[in-house]
Parts: C-alpha cells; structure tokens; sequence
C-alpha cells in the first residue's frame, strides 16, 4: 500500500458574527503585479461564509499525485445530510485568491514645475483502500465507531462517522485503507470529547472519469454551530515542515481575526526600488518569511480587508452575484453581476504554522471593522525631465534620498543584502546626495 499525504489542512470552520459599521478609504495606482497562492508550496485555501450560526466552508488544497491515493479526515460539529455537501469549481478560489492577493503598483513622477502635485493616498495606518465486504459496520461498531451516512457526492465518496474512543477509531480508519501516522489518536480524542463527528472523504475513480476532472475540485459543507474555530492540528500530525493556509472569510459585518493567536497586518504601503516589478513574487515570498521569523511563527497575517463591490486597485473583478452565491453567500444578489453592491465584506489571512507554533485549534471572531486593507507596495518612477524650476531644483536634490529610503526599506522588509540592492538601483554606495547647482548657472540656460 502507499503511503498516503493527508491534505495539508484537515479542518472543519465555524463562525460567530457580531454587526458592525464602518469606514471605507480608497487607494490610487495602477496595479501591475500580485502575490497569490500559487508563490506558495503546500498552500490549502479555505472559504468561510458565515451569517449568524450559518456556515458554508469551502475547502482546497493542493495534493499533488494519484488521486486514489487522496483522502481527507475531518473534524465536523454535527450530522451532515447529502444536501449539505457539495463540490465546487475551482475557478471560484482562483479569482478569490486573484481579488484579494497583495499587489504592486505604480507611479510616475510628474514633472515638479507643473502645478499638478502626485497624490498618493496611504492606507490606515491516507492511500485510501476503499471500504470492502458485509462486515464493514459489523467491524466498525465493535470498535465504537458509527457509519452514520454514506454519500456520493460528484467524484467523491463520502462518510460521516461518530466514534466512543479515538483509538477504534484510528484502527477502523486504518483497517479501512486510510494511512492515519502515528500520534493521530491523541488528536482524534481531543474532537471527540468535542462530541465531533468526522467527514472522511475519498475520490471515486469512476465517478470523476465520467465527469471528466482531471484534477481535484474543492468539497464544501453547509451547517449551523455557534463555534466558530478551525481545526488544524490533525492536519499536522505527518506533516514535512510548515505549511501555508489562506483564509477567505466572508460575511456580512466586517473584518474577521484570530482570537488565540495575534492577528498582524502584513507591512503594507512601502515605497520600494522599481527593479522589483521585474521579481515580485521573490519580493513577497522573502518578505513574508521574514515577518513570519519576526512573529516567530506565532502570528496570523492579515492581507487584506475589503467590501466585496470593489477595490482600488483591482487585480481582479470583484466576484459577480453568481460567484457569491456558488461559495455560500446565500444573501449575496445574483443580479449583481456587475460591479453592483454586495454586502459581503472579505477577509483574507496567511499563516506559516506547524505543530510546535500553532499547538491549538484557530478561533476566530468578527470585528466590527470595516476599514478597508491590503498590502499593497508602491513603485514611484523618478521624473527626468530637463525643466529647471525650484520645485524641479528642491526634487532633484531629494531625489538621492528617497532612493537610498527605498533600498532601506526593501532589505528591512526581506533580509536582502543593502549594498546588493543599491547596485541593482545604480546607487553608490554611501554616496552623499547631489549638490544644487549654483544659482547663476540656470540664469542663461534655455
């Protein structure tokens, strides 16, 4: 038998929302480049869409492999009919990773003797076997474990299964086909004294050859809870290294944070030299290693908060009516397929964890937050024109200065070496700023 990678995220999200009001601001630039998933190495993304105890969750990750080797196990606060189970398109994640992902964007320098001035506005601050033979709930039941439901749901087969002790159910889970490492067991019992159920997911060749995927489509669950937490530990018990999880959490009243880990916003708003429009996703990937090694792993990064209806700037359409509506937003309007408003305010979060940082569950709560985020990083091309004015005077003066900041500011942000940074900015090193010309030398010139 192989061994099986269980997904890298193996978890159930549940929400609790409280209403809010508040303020929205608005970014200037043109958007040129975006750091999304795919930067990523075992990066999972899960949707949340909460309303009260209403919770739709949306699930993805990125197994790599034979997909009958696939198999998750997850932890669930309550019984799940066929109808509270779907399978989603793929597409959805894509263009709600793509909407959200920080981004890149970029000015030009006008020229300082006109009277338009730039603006820039910142923001505030298991190889699973398959179940064989008659005696499948004869087996499970003398080991406590209960076959509460059997589904087939799209190119997945489906069970939700109760258990007394954790032990039964690891060995049903292994004698079943599912590669469970050791130490699951200890977890297991820690959702069982939950009083959890367990959604236990596998690929059905036949069905997915009939609907002709090639790939894995995300599965989504609908149900009620009052909890409103992620279950990631089990999803640790094997796993190699840390892994990446991207949170998108939609609801109706504002920004949504950890409330057993910090929530930290990811550095936003920084001036940075332009060579990195030509090596963004480099930039993003080091610069968020490096705050993930400031907050030694113990941190939940916010990369962006904003009212679905639009964005400024956009790396992509807000999501339409329809698309609201296919994740869960079931009081999103279909009508509204263009631009028009949604109350549904999204927020994306980014941890790096393992077992030995993230020892809990994730808790989450709602704020009343409405503010607009997202890390956002801003190229400023040097104007170089010939106009000699004071302004265009005073500008070149300031100019050195404001190179040497952004070279500062890219190597405090990634651990990039300064002096490697200004060469790719032709800057010397420790060169002092230029000198004004005398001011009889402008007097004749044309």
């Amino acid at each position: 038998m192989k061994r099986l990678t269980l997904p890298l995220v193996v978890l159930v999200a549940l929400a609790m929302l409280a209403t809010a009001t508040g303020t929205a601001l608005a970014f200037c630039g043109f958007y040129v480049a975006k750091a999304d998933t795919r930067l990523f190495n075992q990066a999972s993304q899960v949707v949340l869409v909460r309303d009260g105890d209403r919770t739709v969750l949306t699930m993805a990750n990125d197994f790599k492999g034979d997909p009958k080797e696939f198999a998750i196990v997850i932890p669930v606060p309550t019984f799940l009919q066929k109808e509270q189970i779907h399978v989603a398109e793929r597409a959805l994640l894509e263009h709600l990773d793509a909407y959200s992902s920080p981004r890149l964007v970029e000015y030009f320098d006008e020229n300082p003797c006109e009277m338009h001035r730039f603006e820039r506005m910142a923001a505030p601050a298991p190889a699973a076997g398959g179940l064989v033979g008659g005696n499948v709930a004869e087996r499970a039941k003398s080991l406590g474990v209960t076959i509460e439901a059997s589904y087939t749901v799209g190119e997945y087969d489906i069970l939700i299964l109760s258990a007394t002790q954790s032990q039964g159910l690891e060995t049903w889970l292994r004698e079943s086909g599912y590669r469970i490492p050791p130490g699951a067991s200890r977890v297991l019992g820690g959702y069982l004294k939950q009083g959890m159920r367990f959604f236990v997911a596998k690929v059905n060749l036949s069905e997915q050859s009939k609907l002709g995927f090639t790939y894995l489509r995300p599965i989504q669950v609908a149900y009620e809870s009052p909890k409103f937490m992620l279950p990631i530990r089990l999803g640790m018990v094997n796993a190699d290294g840390p892994q990446e999880l991207f949170v998108y959490a939609l609801t109706r009243n504002g920004r949504v944070e950890t409330t057993n880990y910090r929530t930290v916003r990811i550095p936003s708003d920084l001036e940075i030299p332009v060579f990195v429009k030509n090596d963004f996703g480099r930039f993003y990937k080091d610069m968020f290693a490096r705050q993930v090694q400031k907050e030694d792993m113990r941190a939940v990064f916010l990369e962006y908060a904003w009212d679905m209806a639009w964005c400024d700037p956009c790396a992509a359409d807000p999501l339409s009516g329809d698309e609201l509506r296919e994740l869960g937003v079931f009081w999103a309007d279909r009508k509204a397929d263009r631009g028009g408003a949604q109350n549904a305010f999204l927020t994306r979060l980014h941890l790096r964890y393992d077992g030995a940082h993230f020892p809990e569950d994730l808790v989450f709560q709602e704020t009343g937050d409405r503010n607009n985020f997202q890390g956002r990083y801003i190229l400023r091309h040097p104007w170089t024109g010939k106009d000699r004015c004071e302004a265009a005077d005073t500008y070149r003066r300031e100019l050195p200065r404001r190179l040497a900041q952004e070279a500062a500011t890219l190597a405090s942000l990634t651990g990039w070496d300064v002096n490697t940074i200004r060469g790719r900015m032709n800057l010397q090193a420790g060169a002092p700023p230029a000198e004004e010309e005398p001011w009889w030398k402008a007097i004749w010139k044309n």
